[in-house]
């Protein structure tokens, strides 16, 4: 009996397990649990690393200068608004971003390397 796919969209999007797609997969903010609560696959063998970051810091970070050439060469604020304006947009976003990033990176990871890790 084969296993359901589950995207890795969905995995990432709702931050569940890549195998079964119910249990949760973080117990805190970036945190994984030790296993799966609904299938028992265990995410010790995920190591994510800071793939995730350095992937959100060129997206992110691209934007977001764009986005404050934009705002300069448009509106010619005073330095005191980017002073004040551009970490209230990028903290959010990151802190947003950052985990369905990081459960992207362990769905295709499962997807990858499951036989692997003997799954």
């Amino acid at each position: 009996m084969t296993e359901p796919q589950i995207s890795i969209l969905h995995a990432a999007l709702r931050g569940r397990c890549p195998r079964c797609g119910k249990g949760r997969l973080f117990k805190g903010l970036l945190t994984l649990q030790p296993a799966c609560p609904g299938c028992g696959l265990s995410f010790g063998q995920s190591d994510t690393g800071d793939a995730g970051a350095v992937l959100l810091i060129m997206v992110l970070g691209a934007f977001v200068v764009g986005m404050a050439f934009w705002v300069e060469f448009h509106f010619s604020p005073p330095l005191w608004v980017h002073a004040v304006l551009w970490p209230v947009v990028t903290i959010p976003l990151t802190v947003l971003i950052m985990r369905p990033m990081k459960a992207a990176l362990v769905a295709v990871q499962f997807r990858h390397r499951s036989h692997e890790m003997g799954l």
